[in-house]
């Protein structure tokens, strides 16, 4: 791949929110100062990720995190989307490092943001049960009560599509369930959550709330009546499943009448209005119909009785991790969502978006991050009110299944001796951002 070389990236408006993401498990490791996750104990099984490893230590961020804030500081970023973890503020020790954290970003003026779930549910909670949801509201209270002070951006949820797909239906992820659609369960007592934990932060004075739903465009294999179909069945439970309810207060025809309890009270919940509306992309997917045989896609087995075929996209590069790098389904995405949900569609942050490269000179990094911003900006030009950009990730993290194999980090982490080294890629963005003439953020009060 190559850059758009010679080319300045087309400058954002002001005010644009430039930051970086992680998320709690993937990094922090210290899981010996925290209560067990189901992540702990799907790791803890043979088998269940590609190079047997675990987060135990991952990046030991919760002891570096220092390092780490001044790696954002060097950068330019005015922001840094960070996940809390559940299990670690079951104490007030962990309580205690997120406020330290947060001080931290404030004094190198980089805005925090924290998802307040990013897949590490406390091991003694289940989300086929109604009751987590309500369990997390009140964590989210709590975490409120802490941090709101100096936190004014907050994301609920990060991806309960693929937390519901990978964990529950395949089982490829914690909690390693193969529910297949008895799996729905799980998906809607996360946006029941979500729901409850917009009121939450609205009785703790919070007024700039999202959530970060994983989407890309769905693209049928031909234009077959069978293939048709399936595309737009797939399109349904990894997009609108997700996103109707946030926006519209509706479930897609079909899904509400599958889903527990009283789902017209859920809803009224679930469609509390949010500020604005995180948007993970990554790539589109094409979709056929079902092959009458199991499918192995990108690491992860199809089985034959769904009533689709995930199938290769050709004619682009791919990452390392076998993914289509597609910038232009960016601005696909966006101008879709802009048509199907109108005014309804609040301003729009991308949440997360990067790739897997194993290099620390990696140049392939850069082309794929120059294609999406460049993207990005075409969809504000198409008038898609568009208000940040958050690169996956800051570090070489625990990639969840696949281990340490996958890295999408602007920083090279060594995992034996945990030595940051910051890529091309690094400095590459640290140039866009200055000719953006990115600032760096102020917190609402002093920190001293």
């Amino acid at each position: 791949m190559a850059t758009d070389a010679g080319n300045p990236i087309p400058r954002f408006p002001a005010g644009f929110l430039w930051g970086v993401s992680t998320s709690a498990h993937q990094i922090e490791g210290a899981a010996e100062e925290r209560e067990p996750s189901v992540w702990d104990a799907f790791t803890a099984e043979p088998g269940r990720v590609k190079d047997g490893s675990t987060a135990t230590v991952a990046c030991d961020h919760y002891h570096r995190h220092r390092e780490d804030v001044a790696l954002l500081a060097d950068l330019g970023v005015n922001a840094y989307r960070f996940s809390v973890s559940w299990p670690r503020v079951r104490s007030e020790k962990g309580l205690d490092f997120y406020d330290r954290l947060v001080d931290d970003l404030c004094a190198a003026g980089v805005r925090p943001v924290p998802t307040l779930f990013h897949w590490d549910l406390p091991a003694d909670l289940d989300w086929l049960e109604r009751d987590t949801a309500a369990r997390f509201a009140d964590y989210v209270s709590l975490v409120a009560g802490r941090l709101g002070d100096r936190v004014t951006k907050w994301i609920t949820l990060n991806e309960p599509a693929e937390h519901t797909l990978l964990g529950h239906a395949l089982g490829v992820h914690a909690p390693g369930r193969q529910l297949l659609f008895d799996a729905l369960p799980a998906a809607h007592h996360q946006l029941l959550a979500h729901g409850l934990a917009v009121r939450a932060l609205r009785a703790s004075g919070a007024t700039d709330i999202g959530i970060a739903n994983s989407h890309g465009p769905t693209w049928a294999a031909s234009t077959e009546a069978e293939d048709v179909e399936a595309a737009e069945f797939y399109d349904v439970l990894l997009n609108r499943l997700f996103a109707d309810p946030v926006l519209l207060g509706r479930y897609p025809d079909g899904i509400g009448e599958l889903m527990p309890g009283d789902v017209e009270a859920d809803l009224e919940v679930i469609a509390e209005p949010v500020d604005w509306y995180g948007v993970n992309y990554y790539a589109p997917t094409r979709v056929g119909a079902p092959q009458g045989t199991d499918i192995t896609f990108g690491g992860v087995a199809m089985p034959a009785e769904l009533p689709f075929a995930v199938l290769e996209i050709t004619g682009h590069p791919v990452t390392d991790f076998g993914w289509p790098v597609v910038p232009e389904g960016l601005t696909e995405l966006l101008t879709a969502f802009r048509d199907r949900y109108g005014d309804r569609l609040p301003p729009v942050v991308i949440t997360e978006n990067g790739c897997s490269y194993p290099d620390i000179d990696d140049q392939d990094r850069i082309a794929y991050l120059d294609g999406h911003i460049r993207a990005l900006h075409r969809a504000l030009e198409a008038g898609v009110d568009v208000r940040g950009y958050f690169v996956w990730s800051l570090l070489d993290n625990f990639e969840w299944a696949e281990g340490y194999a996958r890295r999408f980090g602007l920083v090279h982490v060594d995992f034996e001796t945990l030595e940051r080294t910051p890529k091309s890629s690094y400095r590459w963005y640290r140039e866009v951002l200055r000719a953006q003439g990115t600032t760096a953020w102020c917190p609402p009060r002093s920190t001293g």
